[in-house]
């Protein structure tokens, strides 16, 4: 890989490794990131643009490096890959006040429409359908998944009934802001994949809020709890956003992401319980916030998180 740096970019790397499917290293005291690319040229295309505004209005975003042949896009033994200058301290550590300050900076315009993601409902409901086919076809020794997966297909029926109930009720309104958004975000959430325009799209701004909290929620359930009470004490919001905004939190993305790990054979199968023994304390981290939220606007309940209290 030192080789193939040097004769698309010439550069010299220093201290080459690699983390997952990225490759890291420094080069005269500058700090790189080359990824592969698992975007469209459509949506590469709004991606550079957008990075573009970006730093105009000086947001440190990853900076792309152009190739030999002056173009983003490299292909490395049968892989394309797009190589990023790091613009800030890769391990900075950005908090729910950060990211709503960031998205605040780009709102959607026409000219991005291929980034825009907002169909949850359909999207889950395709992606459950998916793995309902493929436990039937290749999960029948998977004795973990087989276990507790009804249990989470529930869950995601639970946010796309809930999230389809709340578009089909409510309409998006000026104050619903389209922003830039990510397709994952992790706690601690570090500039190095906060700043990656691979990974952004444009959506509801709840979208990154909430993932965000999910994955707090498995790390540290004080600082995800803590997050949550800023964000609903930051500013109003309209109930399509706080309704939008429990779908997301209903949505076990945590599980399902493992689940796909798992099924590619980049996990084994044992790193779902984690998240299937915690599964008693995220139902009340969910009632804690819907008791919270309500003192603000009244969003829907979920029954069976009612009748649980009651039990």
């Amino acid at each position: 890989m030192n080789e193939m740096l040097t004769f698309f970019y010439n550069l010299k790397p220093i201290n080459l490794y690699k983390v997952e499917n990225t490759f890291e290293f420094m080069d005269n005291h500058n700090f790189f990131l080359l990824y592969p690319v698992q975007r469209s040229k459509e949506e590469l295309m709004d991606i550079y643009q957008i990075c573009e505004e970006l730093k105009i209005k000086n947001i440190p975003v990853h900076t792309f490096i152009l190739n030999r042949e002056n173009k983003i896009i490299s292909k490395i033994y049968d892989q394309d890959y797009i190589l990023f200058k790091i613009e800030t301290h890769k391990e900075n550590e950005m908090n729910i006040l950060d990211i709503i300050e960031f998205q605040n900076k780009l709102i959607i315009s026409k000219n991005k429409v291929n980034l825009y993601r907002n169909n949850w409902g359909e999207l889950w409901s395709k992606k459950i359908d998916y793995f309902e086919y493929q436990i039937r076809e290749l999960g029948k020794n998977k004795k973990v998944i087989l276990n507790s997966f009804s249990y989470y297909v529930g869950l995601a029926e639970n946010a796309i009934a809930y999230a389809n109930n709340t578009n089909n009720k409510f309409s998006l309104n000026s104050f619903d802001k389209i922003c830039l958004n990510h397709r994952r975000l992790d706690f601690p959430n570090l500039t190095k994949e906060y700043y990656n325009p691979l990974l952004f799209i444009f959506d509801l701004q709840v979208r990154d809020i909430a993932e965000y909290l999910k994955s707090a929620f498995f790390k540290s359930e004080m600082d995800a709890w803590i997050e949550f009470k800023t964000f609903i004490n930051f500013q109003k919001r309209s109930i399509y956003e706080y309704q939008m905004f429990y779908a997301r939190m209903l949505y076990p993305s945590y599980y399902f992401d493992m689940y796909e790990k798992i099924m590619n054979g980049e996990e084994s199968e044992e790193k779902l319980i984690f998240y299937i023994e915690k599964s008693k304390n995220y139902e009340q981290f969910l009632k804690n916030m819907y008791y919270e939220i309500i003192k603000i606007v009244q969003i829907e309940k979920i029954d069976w998180l009612e009748k649980k209290k009651e039990s």
